[in-house]
């Protein structure tokens, strides 16, 4: 699909929203028209009423026909019976981009909303119209003022989000936006009649505004698609996935929320591994992935040096390293023998995992060992325990050193 006519969904210069309402504070075409404004979106928005003259300060329009010009983009806000004919009516005005917020279709598991997403697909077709839903949030582009959940001030960055569900799309820009890392687009894509997961992740990973892809989903139609893309575009840019409906009751769960079929999750974790995607499986997991991906330059090999704080973290520390297919190895005679010289004999093991309890203290002695550790030919990444004393020990009066210890980090990675 050429890269363009995804691009007019994060970049419209104009927006129809129909089904709007007179009331405020109501969720749907109000809120979304509400909100844009609130971002400042600066093009033109035309809310469409045939009851009302003016909604939110703006001049209303009775239909989609009766509009100044044709509008980059449609957003459908009305009941879902009457979709189709409003699809009908878009292919009649030549307008093509088209997000259907309303719920109401396969995703109800009934004869009637399965006939109703049918005959989406159908006009779509037909009129050669780009529709992403139904049951769904959207786009949204921070950088164009197209926030439907909110404007989150400065929320631009290097991420890009693709999800099956609306909530988590917002949940997971918002989180990333707390901890530092902006959104440059987003997509909730519901149902995926006819724009899918796919589209967007080829979309997204041709994009060089977005350097890490994260995505939410719980089922794929088209798998060889999806591994091929995984496969290719990981090798330029990171993408972490958070698989939904990997459990029997989770797929239930997954078919009522967007009437897609999850997949067994033994045979998604087994595939997506060979595509060089990271899975994760909360929230939590997926933040941290993202802030690594988003701050950390790509290691140049498997070794890590463990800079530890006692001997059971060293010993998890280094499972974990392994289990994940990272390698723990033992430094060269030369680093070794540094290390021996600098790193107190009591209480204290030399080697990786080095076992040292003076780096939670001195930031100055902190930052020796690190050096010593990136200058070992086996160390491509550093993995370092962090405890602050005053808190694991119960002593508010010992200063806490970590400000000056993320100077000698930054001072190391910058030499």
């Amino acid at each position: 699909m050429p890269r363009d006519e995804l691009k007019t969904f994060f970049a419209p210069r104009s927006i129809a929203i129909v089904g709007v309402s007179r009331a405020e504070y109501v969720f749907g075409g109000t809120s979304f028209l509400l909100k844009f404004q609130e971002a400042g979106f600066p093009g033109r928005l035309y809310p469409v009423n045939p009851e009302a003259d003016e909604i939110c300060g703006i001049k209303a329009y009775p239909s989609l026909s009766s509009l100044p010009e044709v509008p980059d983009l449609v957003m459908v806000c009305i009941a879902a019976p009457h979709v189709p004919a409003l699809l009908e009516e878009c292919g009649r005005i030549g307008a093509r981009h088209i997000h259907i917020l309303t719920s109401g279709f396969n995703e109800l598991g009934t004869e009637q909303g399965r006939l109703l997403e049918q005959r989406i697909a159908s006009i779509a077709r037909e009129k050669g119209l780009m529709i992403i839903g139904p049951n769904c949030m959207g786009p949204y582009s921070p950088a164009a003022g197209l926030t439907a959940w909110g404007a989150v001030p400065g929320a631009r960055g290097p991420l890009g989000v693709i999800s099956q569900s609306g909530s988590i799309t917002q949940r997971l820009t918002e989180c990333a936006f707390s901890l530092g890392v902006g959104t440059d687009k987003a997509v909730s894509v519901g149902n995926g009649t006819v724009l899918g997961s796919l589209d967007f992740l080829e979309f997204m990973g041709e994009d060089d505004g977005i350097r890490v892809i994260a995505m939410y989903i719980e089922g794929i139609q088209d798998g060889e698609r999806f591994f091929r893309l995984a496969r290719g575009i990981s090798k330029r840019k990171p993408i972490v996935v958070w698989k939904g409906g990997e459990s029997e009751a989770g797929a239930r769960t997954a078919a009522s929320h967007t009437g897609g079929m999850a997949g067994e999750g033994r045979i998604w974790e087994a595939a997506l591994r060979q595509t060089g995607v990271t899975q994760v499986r909360s929230l939590e997991e997926w933040v941290d992935a993202v802030l690594a991906f988003a701050f950390l330059p790509a290691p140049q090999g498997r070794g890590v040096f463990i800079i530890g704080v006692g001997g059971g973290n060293s010993v998890v520390y280094t499972d974990a390293c392994v289990r994940e297919g990272l390698a723990v190895p033992v430094p060269a005679e030369a680093t070794m023998e540094k290390l021996r010289q600098t790193v107190p004999a009591a209480g204290s093991i030399a080697g990786n995992p080095l076992d040292d309890w003076q780096t939670l203290l001195s930031p100055v002695y902190f930052g020796s060992i690190l050096e010593l550790a990136y200058e070992d030919p086996g160390t491509s990444m550093v993995l370092v325990d962090r405890i602050i004393p005053r808190k694991a020990f119960h002593l508010p009066k010992v200063p806490d050193p970590t400000p000056e210890m993320i100077a000698q980090v930054r001072k190391c990675r910058a030499g």
